[in-house]
């Protein structure tokens, strides 16, 4: 039968080693349970819906070189027209602000005039009529816009819309007590109200980042093209010609009009971008993030194995005359072995507590200073198993080589 007493009486003599690798052991169980719970949270931004058919979507990005005001309204009819002409094309339409675009207009929504105390704020999308169903949204109220309620202006002139679509959790925001189709809000500062014609089941906002995450989906779409900024095609592709288009579309645009700008950049600067490639550059931040604390977990479990590894094999080294004895006395491979893990489970067991106590002030540190969810429990267990666990595989490799020690040779090298 072990005994406690003998291993804390060994460890006292060990002060030193015994508080780093306690040390050690905190701050790891500190920073991997919260580095692990950011990466489950950068995850769930990952996988969540966006509202889009995104297979076979793509968009083009267009600026005009030499045309304003008035003069581009005809340029961008000829652009739609030359688009829905190509081979594969099921449906165009073009937007200012799509989802996940990684930037746009926001705009305060109410359903009372000037009314700041009530306001919500969400993603403001200038679409024409064609846009939902390029998008491949789902409304599950009212209807889309009809051509002749799309109206071309600049963001100078831009007024209220006479009639707007909303996101079903932006409308059960604005009117909880009942439904907001056929009722009125007012966007932005505008006195003149607009009338919900359509309600949209979900549609992701023009931004993934985590702090519009109470927001994801307060998005409004206004029947209005926006002449003055740089709109975006959508385009829906036939099954299997999403590659195809994606050479074609740019090319036919030029070959229509060459006074144009379609950049020719990568990433978010890129001017002609799958859905696909969209999604993953809108959340490109989430994925580096996860990868990196993932990583440093990793990194810092190894590290802290690593650790006790020598330390134990330290102490084994310093101990052989004494593992000798213990030998002689009759102690079996396996008493050596328990006695080495029993004392690595006493340090981890001290080190964990105090770790809990860092990971939980760690995790209030990062909810108060970048808005990040609380710490779970669940978290802090399979945390301090995973430490644990960990810290008593590192033990066993040289409480194996300590148990090995023959008790002739024990006393001898004393």
């Amino acid at each position: 039968m072990l005994h406690i007493k003998p291993i804390l009486s060994a460890l006292k003599r060990h002060k030193v080693g015994t508080l780093l690798i306690g040390c050690q052991i905190a701050l790891t169980l500190a920073i991997i349970c919260n580095a692990l719970s950011i990466v489950h949270q950068r995850i769930t931004h990952l996988n969540r819906p966006s509202g889009v058919v995104e297979s076979n979507l793509l968009v083009i990005r267009n600026d005009w070189s030499d045309a304003v005001g008035a003069a581009i309204a005809p340029l961008i009819r000829t652009d739609l027209s030359t688009l829905r002409q190509l081979p594969g094309v099921q449906v165009a339409g073009i937007s200012y602000g799509y989802p996940l675009r990684g930037g746009g207009w926001n705009s305060a929504i109410s359903t009372k005039p000037n009314d700041t105390s009530e306001s919500l704020v969400g993603s403001r999308m200038f679409a024409d009529d064609q846009v939902l169903p390029a998008l491949g949204a789902t409304l599950v109220a009212g209807r889309n816009f009809r051509a002749d309620e799309v109206k071309m202006t600049d963001s100078h002139t831009i007024g209220a819309p006479a009639v707007i679509i909303l996101t079903q959790s932006l409308a059960a925001k604005l009117y909880p007590d009942g439904s907001a189709l056929g009722k009125p809000v007012y966007v932005g500062d505008s006195p003149t109200p607009s009338t919900v014609i359509g309600i949209v089941r979900y549609l992701a906002g023009v931004s993934a980042g985590s702090w519009a995450d109470s927001t994801y989906d307060y998005v409004m779409l206004e029947p209005t093209v926006l002449m003055d900024k740089g709109n975006a095609y959508l385009v829906r592709s036939k099954e299997g010609q999403l590659d195809a288009l994606a050479k074609a579309g740019p090319a036919a645009l030029f070959k229509a009009n060459p006074q144009r700008i379609i950049p020719s950049g990568k990433g978010e600067d890129a001017g002609v971008r799958t859905f696909s490639e969209v999604r993953a550059q809108g959340y490109k931040g989430d994925r580096g993030l996860a990868i990196m604390m993932t990583a440093m977990s990793a990194i810092l479990l190894v590290i802290t194995a690593a650790g006790i590894v020598g330390l134990t094999s330290f102490w084994v080294a310093q101990r052989r005359k004494q593992i000798g004895v213990r030998r002689a006395l009759g102690a079996t491979r396996h008493d050596i072995v328990s006695y080495f893990l029993t004392e690595n489970f006493l340090i981890s067991a001290g080190g964990l507590a105090v770790g809990a106590v860092l990971a939980l002030l760690l995790s209030q540190w990062l909810v108060a200073r970048f808005e990040m969810h609380q710490l779970s429990a669940l978290y802090l267990l399979y945390g301090a198993m995973t430490v644990m666990l960990l810290g008593q595989a590192a033990t066993l490799v040289p409480a194996l080589r300590a148990s090995r020690v023959s008790p002739v040779e024990a006393t001898r090298s004393g």
